[in-house]
């Protein structure tokens, strides 16, 4: 306890190294309305985001691994230290001398050791480390798919994902009740919107009442067990197999097959060899065809299967068995012998080329150092441009939804033994853009470390393919906000901006487990583990909900398994463990203690229609509304009665439906309205 109030009491952070993404952290934890300083090693010549000195309490220029520097920049004050150089040394050497002199103060660090970050951990305590260019990984994959999945994350064993649904008048959901219904154990409504979806204000962001109707966007969080493909497979075991010998012959139809041809030729562009392969054999096998006619109708007493087995001979070059002697055979027109040698030339150096092509992939195959790469997809594919840390983090992503890849880099030193399972094209800019068959690509993410390459990439695929989903990264937000004017409908995501949201979250001493977009906002999954004196302690999960405006997704009691989706009725308790969705303004609320939404609504319970209905209502007063048992019968034994307790409009919505179920007669009476106008 006296430690929570002693980091109260702490309100300044200190921000060390002010770069793009350490103005992006200063401008992240202002909205918190903290005061935060600032040290860089030299004087910034630049703000990559303008206000950022005014937003500083203080400026220091200096080594932040010196004592005197750090002294200087109030450490002691401080609650936690943001350590954000692009330097991975001296963001650990700079913790290191801070913790000599700071033992308690919060350490948040910009690193990609995964290992010497868990050793810090461990030895230092109160320390987090997040890699900046991993953390919106998430964002661009599910910006590529261009789906209804907005996010996804694991939870232990459990995979959740985001989906934004507009639904269409033959929909199961529309019409049929009221959104509180649809939530459940395996899904919970984020964001309901009526026409266009508007940026969130706060979760959750939706009505309990109101009806789905066609064209209704909602925007919600399920269990999903399955990694979404973005296809529905329909099962045929039901059909007979006459019937499926039926579909197969069908799409053996001339227009398949010429498809068929054109893509196995296209498929093997990239392989020269292959397509010499293709053509020799298609040669020999028109030269079968054809002399296989011709000795059939011209050769004396030639049967067709005789004429093919002839050819088959001339072609492999034994011209001597059919035509050995020196003399004319008058029987057999001169033409045709004429036309046997030639077929004998064109087989020798046709199957002769095979032979050579055979050996040499057989050789290849033999000593070839590096797998085999799978062909660049024809159409419906995402082209990745850019394979450093974030292209390949984006990559893994979407293979876990099965999406058709092709990756594109400019580095020549690319190790060819990173991501061998999807082809890769290198070279210049344009030579490779034309390999990957820009102009019939599902989506382009362009994720390059270089802002000005990421917008000549960006203009070329919008021209190449307008259709596209087009997904950007860049570093600043100014031209963030450039780009969305300049290319409207293409995702254009500030990687530092997403990542300083979750850098600010943690140093307040949150864990973030993982971020997403939704309605241009970023949503932080953040686990919290309930203290004494803690803000969460002994609220109901509706309250948490509700009052401070984020959606509670997981909650676990020491020593048992935890419940996804868990029931709004769940009272926290000091070591309650619980995993949110929230926006920044939701954890600043949580963080303070402030409700962001008060409860104000009320309840008149009128009537119950049996004495069963009385005991049953009281045990939902008491479950729902927090309310003690005694009060609560009390109350149900003194109808018509206004419940004492002011509520929160989605809480007093689900006691009035709970409380119907058991036959007892209530209404919800709105903040604006006196109680004595429903009596």
């Amino acid at each position: 306890m006296e430690h929570r109030e002693l980091t109260h009491q702490l309100d300044q952070f200190l921000v060390c190294g002010l770069g793009n993404l350490g103005q992006h952290c200063v401008f992240a934890l202002k909205e918190f309305g903290v005061r935060v300083n600032g040290i860089n090693l030299v004087a910034p010549t630049h703000w990559d985001i303008p206000g950022i000195p005014e937003q500083l309490g203080q400026l220091v220029i200096g080594d932040a691994r010196q004592e005197s520097v750090l002294k200087q920049a109030n450490l002691d004050q401080c609650r936690a230290v943001l350590i954000v150089t692009s330097q991975e040394r001296i963001n650990a050497e700079t913790a290191l001398a801070i913790r000599k002199l700071s033992p308690n103060v919060r350490l948040v660090v910009r690193s990609s050791k995964e290992n010497l970050n868990h050793l810090l951990a461990e030895h230092l305590g109160n320390f987090i480390a997040f890699e900046p260019t991993q953390l919106p990984a998430s964002a661009f994959a599910v910006a590529a798919l261009g789906t209804e999945v907005l996010g996804f994350f694991s939870l232990d064993d459990s995979r959740l994902q985001v989906i934004q649904r507009q639904f269409n008048p033959g929909d199961s959901w529309c019409y049929r009740g009221s959104l509180q219904e649809f939530n459940s154990r395996t899904r919970r409504i984020l964001c309901h919107r009526r026409g266009s979806v508007h940026p969130i204000v706060s979760l959750p962001d939706w009505e309990p009442e109101t009806q789905l109707q066609a064209g209704d966007q909602v925007i919600y969080i399920e269990v999903a067990d399955r990694a979404y493909t973005g296809t529905v497979s329909v099962p045929n075991s039901d059909l007979s197999p006459v019937r499926k010998r039926w579909g197969r012959w069908r799409r053996l139809r001339w227009e398949n097959v010429k498809h068929w041809v054109l893509e196995m030729w296209q498929s093997h562009q990239q392989q020269p060899v292959r397509q010499v392969a293709i053509v020799c054999g298609a040669v020999v096998l028109a030269l079968l065809a054809v002399g296989t006619v011709v000795f059939a109708r011209y050769y004396p007493g030639a049967t067709p299967l005789g004429a093919f087995y002839g050819v088959a001979i001339l072609l492999l070059g034994q011209y001597g068995e059919l035509f050995g002697d020196f003399e004319i055979n008058p029987n057999i027109p001169g033409w045709l012998q004429f036309f046997a040698f030639v077929l004998t030339l064109a087989g020798t150096a046709l199957v002769g080329v095979l032979y050579a092509l055979l050996t040499q992939g057989m050789l290849s195959t033999r000593f070839q150092l590096t797998p085999r790469r799978p062909p660049i997809p024809l159409h419906h594919h995402t082209v990745v441009v850019g394979l450093g840390r974030v292209g390949q983090q984006v990559v893994r992503l979407l293979q876990e939804f099965r999406q058709p890849l092709v990756g594109v880099t400019f580095t020549p030193q690319f190790d060819l033994n990173v991501l061998s399972d999807i082809p890769i094209v290198r070279g210049s800019l344009k030579e490779t853009l034309n390999q990957v068959n820009l102009a019939t690509a599902r989506s382009v993410v362009v994720v390059t470390d270089d802002d000005i390459l990421n917008l000549e990439i960006s203009l070329m695929a919008r021209s190449a393919n307008p259709s596209c989903h087009l997904v950007i990264r860049t570093k600043e937000q100014s031209l963030t906000d450039s780009l969305n004017r300049l290319l409207p409908g293409t995702h254009v995501i500030c990687a530092y901006g997403v990542t300083a949201e979750a850098f600010a979250a943690a140093a307040f001493g949150e864990k973030i487990l993982g971020l997403f977009r939704c309605c241009d906002r970023t949503i932080l999954v953040t686990e919290y583990e309930i203290e004494v004196g803690d803000t969460l302690d002994n609220l109901l999960l509706t309250e948490v909900a509700y009052g401070y405006g984020v959606v509670p997704i997981l909650h676990q009691r020491k020593n048992q398994p935890p419940r996804l989706m868990p029931p709004d009725e769940i009272q926290l308790t000091v070591g309650d463990r619980m995993v949110v969705l929230a926006t920044i303004e939701g954890l600043r609320a949580v963080e303070d203690g402030i409700f962001v939404t008060a409860a104000r609504w009320q309840v008149r319970i009128q009537q119950a229609l049996s004495a069963e209905a009385v005991f049953e209502g009281a045990n939902l007063i008491v479950r729902i509304c927090g309310c003690p048992l005694n009060v609560a019968r009390n109350l149900m034994s003194d109808l018509p009665v206004l419940l004492p307790r002011l509520l929160f409009k989605h809480q007093a919505y689900h006691l009035i439906v709970e409380l119907k179920r058991v036959l007892v007669i209530a209404q919800m009476i709105p903040p604006d309205q006196p109680e004595n106008h429903y009596k």
